[in-house]
């Protein structure tokens, strides 16, 4: 599960670009029931979604050319120079060279072999989301890969991530750990797109998920604002029940109300 401790490897930051982040503050804000805090003048639009006061992910305007509304996991790094020549070596893409956010921290953004979009954040003044896990806030993350076996590859060489194939139906999941881990501290994972979904024109693509308490009633509220629900809400055994969700100006998102133990 997903902790506010954000080892190295570890999902510390999510935000969303959009092309009308006025719009989407007002989406997400009857959605998930997030407040939105402008980062001040200097910060270009960029900002906060909030919870009772604590960041939970964050938003900004679209700034790279031909970039399309999407959500973007940062994997902690305690290095975002040595992470960015891994990436290079692994024959990923810099979408962005590392640079200084004030004294916040240092980002850097990438494309992995297989054409999922990620970023990476080291820390200074900010850790990272002051929320993971509970309601409302970013509990899992997912990599829905064209090619799986070349993402995990790529993503062992660049954080140097643990591995356990799970059986899932007519597929393999991949659960992800950071180096270290236990059994108990899966952050997410990778699995592949099946030929349905590629010829759909489904591309790689990693897919934050939101716990919430009831996902029909997110999905129904989705719909009702102008997104399509991808996925119904459906049990799975051992995971929860979830939704995946395309928000009105394209971005993919989950919401899941997490099997508890024994279910």
């Amino acid at each position: 599960m997903l902790t506010t401790d954000y080892v190295p490897g570890s999902p510390n930051w999510l935000d969303l670009g959009s092309p009308d982040t006025s719009a989407s503050a007002a989406f997400y804000g009857a959605l998930l029931g997030w407040t939105f805090a402008s980062a001040g003048p200097a910060a270009g639009g960029y900002g906060f979604f909030q919870q009772d006061g604590r960041t939970v992910a964050a938003l900004g305007p679209l700034t790279e050319e031909g970039a399309t509304s999407a959500w973007t996991v940062y994997f902690r790094t305690t290095d975002a120079d040595r992470t960015t020549a891994l990436v290079e070596r692994a024959g990923g893409k810099v979408r962005f060279a590392p640079f200084d956010v004030f004294t916040n921290g240092r980002m850097a953004g990438y494309t992995d072999p297989t054409g999922a979009d990620f970023a990476v954040w080291q820390p200074q003044d900010t850790i990272g989301l002051d929320a993971v896990t509970d309601p409302g806030t970013l509990c899992w993350t997912e990599c829905y890969s064209t090619d799986a076996e070349a993402g995990k590859a790529f993503y062992r060489t660049v954080f140097d991530w643990q591995e356990q194939d799970v059986p899932f139906g007519d597929v393999t999941y991949t659960v992800l750990t950071p180096a270290g881990g236990g059994t108990d501290d899966g952050q997410g994972g990778i699995m592949q797109l099946g030929p349905e979904q590629t010829a759909a024109g489904t591309t790689s693509h990693w897919l934050p998920y939101f716990e919430v308490l009831d996902p029909d009633a997110r999905a129904a509220t989705a719909e009702r604002l102008g997104a399509t629900v991808r996925i119904p809400p459906t049990d799975f055994h051992g995971v929860g029940r979830l939704a995946q969700i395309v928000d009105p100006h394209g971005a993919v998102l989950a919401v899941i109300r997490s099997a508890q133990p024994g279910q």
